[in-house]
């Protein structure tokens, strides 16, 4: 039987049939290409390594929480001394000074500056992968969060910043990132200090995406149990263009009441083991070296993160002062210049100064509130693993409110506030000060006591040294006897007030310390009534060199300054007291001589000096987390 004949099919069919062969054949075989692995790795077992191998580091990656999640320092410091003064800073009345100086760090440019500074730095990895020959990967920071990070890419040996996609060849071999903080948290309303890093990988129309969650270290203030590794306070300078006042030293005070201060602090520091090349005096400029207040221009902190084998990378973090001078007439009002020398003197590696305040807030008279001798912190308690910040404020005198924004954004130490309105200067330092103790939390708080100060007053009468004088060895111009002072009513209802006062600041910090009046350390002081200027409102001073206002050396060991108190048979009643009430915490008292040198000009010891001290040891923030 012959064969059918076959159907012929027009060309233009034909040829339609077989793309459509060809394109379900070509789609098939791209069903059958693996889709692209997008993995980017981070540190969120806080090991302080990346784990490109296994799986530690990828369980929780996308939302950071105490204990699990990426972190990265705010790389404010300057590891290759590269950011320099230029001659005549210390002295420029313009804002601009203060601005480019606080502007150059190693955050600020586009390098890593070196292997110190590549430590500062965040790791990131992408382990290899599976990719085709056009495959593609980018790694993007949300546009609110940019400004505030900066990404570096290992090519050819070197971390350059990121920009552009990552080849195929990248990802094939694994790629090595980095993450830089440009910024520590200023302002939550605008950053809260955490970024997400998203890795998209792109091969053959096919995506897929990986992201980690990061948060940036907070700014935590060391506290004064912490042992001192190095003291500073100031030396004379060449000048005389500055008036006398409380927050300067006037002509009267000469390089020769200097070197009792000098030598007695080197002492005290000797003895707590300090070394004397840990102990450093710097001056000024001739325009104003006597601003000698070295608490007052800076309050020492410190940001962390892990490292590897159980460490911790440290960066100190100095806060400068939001002080603001009132300026010549038609000049705009500058930070305090004395503060300036932080960028000259302590700005480094491991070393980053930061200056927060409110531009266009206009001083009110002196600035005092804004000195950082009003700005303290009390150690860890239960409920509070890294300490609480104390600061001094009331309504009509209360500290930069951007200032004070920065440290509770932080989330780390929660703010305790009392009222120095009282005090002429108004700082918490003038009234109490944290103390070694042999209680359950191992710290409590020395405190300022009229009263008690009052009744050694008396009981030095009563002994029969009614005529002994206060401050009978040095050189003050007044040196009342024992009975003028009793015999003075304004004198003794200035004290009682001041108690009074004082107590107020207790109730609140008992309260919030959990701290009982058992604890607490009382020392004598004396107060009396005083102004910055003639004409100007009145606040109550330490009359006698005030016991609470001095500096710890160790948690053993305080340096304190020698009160020039009433002698009963040659015994100092107030240098007696402090060292017996001292002692029950395990405290030893060294005095320092700063009658003249600070006390006079209405500071003392704590004001005159400033420590960076060994924040090591504790419950590390992350283990805990910001916030409460």
């Amino acid at each position: 039987m012959p064969e059918a004949p076959r159907a012929r099919l027009p060309r233009r069919t034909a040829v339609a049939t077989v793309a459509l062969l060809v394109a379900a054949t070509g789609t098939t075989a791209a069903a059958q290409q693996p889709a692209p692995v997008a993995d980017l790795r981070a540190d969120v077992n806080q090991d302080g390594r990346v784990d490109v191998a296994g799986t530690s580091d990828e369980a929780g990656e996308e939302a950071w929480r105490p204990g699990r999640g990426a972190v990265f320092l705010a790389n404010v410091d300057d590891d290759s001394r590269r950011c320099r003064m230029r001659p005549g800073d210390l002295d420029r009345m313009d804002p601009e000074v203060d601005e480019r100086l606080a502007a150059c760090h190693d955050a600020a440019d586009e390098r890593v500056n070196g292997v110190r500074d590549e430590a500062d730095l965040a790791p990131l990895r992408i382990p290899p992968s599976r990719v085709g020959e056009s495959a593609s990967g980018r790694v993007e920071v949300a546009a609110a969060q940019a400004p505030y990070v900066r990404l570096f890419v290992r090519r050819d040996g070197v971390l350059r910043v990121l920009r552009g996609p990552l080849t195929a060849r990248e990802l094939r071999a694994g790629a090595e990132l980095a993450l830089e903080g440009r910024n520590i948290v200023r302002d939550p309303r605008r950053w809260d200090g955490e970024v997400t890093v998203t890795l998209t990988v792109t091969d053959r129309g096919r995506t897929s995406s990986d992201r980690v969650r990061l948060k940036v270290a907070p700014v935590l203030f060391q506290h004064d149990l912490q042992r001192a590794e190095r003291v500073f306070a100031a030396r004379p300078g060449p000048g005389r263009g500055v008036p006398p006042g409380p927050w300067s030293v006037g002509e009267a005070y000469r390089p020769r009441e200097w070197r009792p201060f000098a030598s007695s602090l080197v002492r005290a520091a000797e003895a707590a083991g300090l070394p004397r090349r840990d102990v450093t005096f710097t001056a000024g400029t001739e325009q104003w070296w006597r601003d000698i207040w070295r608490q007052d221009m800076v309050e020492p902190a410190v940001a962390s993160v892990p490292a590897p084998g159980g460490g911790e990378h440290r960066m100190r973090v100095l806060l400068r002062a939001p002080v603001l001078w009132a300026p010549p007439e038609g000049a705009e009002a500058t930070l305090s210049r004395s503060a300036r020398l932080l960028f000259r003197d302590f700005r480094g590696p491991d070393v980053g100064v930061v200056q927060q305040f409110t531009p266009g807030r206009g001083p009110s008279g002196v600035d005092l509130q804004n000195f950082t001798g009003n700005f303290e912190s009390v150690p860890p308690y239960e409920g509070h693993p890294h300490g609480r910040v104390l600061y001094g404020t009331a309504p009509h005198r209360a500290p930069d409110p951007a200032f004070v924004r920065m440290i509770e954004a932080q989330r780390s130490q929660p703010s305790i506030t009392i009222d120095t309105s009282w005090l002429l200067v108004g700082h918490v330092d003038e009234t109490v000060h944290v103390v070694r103790a042999r209680n359950g939390r191992g710290w409590t708080l020395a405190v300022a006591d009229p009263r008690q100060a009052v009744e050694l007053l008396r009981q030095a009468r009563r002994a029969g040294e009614g005529g002994q004088r206060m401050f009978a060895d040095t050189s003050a111009e007044r040196t009342p006897t024992v009975d003028a002072l009793l015999g003075d009513e304004d004198f003794l209802a200035g004290n009682e007030e001041a108690a009074r006062r004082i107590d107020d600041q207790l109730a609140v910090l008992l309260r919030e310390t959990g701290l009982s009046r058992d604890d607490l350390v009382r020392l004598p002081v004396l107060y009396a009534m005083a102004s910055v200027a003639p004409g100007e409102p009145e606040g109550a001073i330490a009359y006698s060199p005030s016991l609470a206002n001095g500096l710890s050396l160790t948690a053993r060991d305080y340096a304190a300054p020698d009160p020039h108190g009433p002698k009963v048979r040659g015994r100092d009643l107030f240098r007696a007291a402090a060292e017996e009430a001292l002692a029950t915490g395990g405290v030893r008292v060294h005095w320092v001589e700063n009658f003249a040198w600070s006390h006079l000009a209405g500071g003392e010891v704590h004001c005159a000096t400033n420590a960076l001290r060994d924040t090591s040891g504790g419950v590390p923030w992350w283990s805990t987390g910001p916030g409460r």
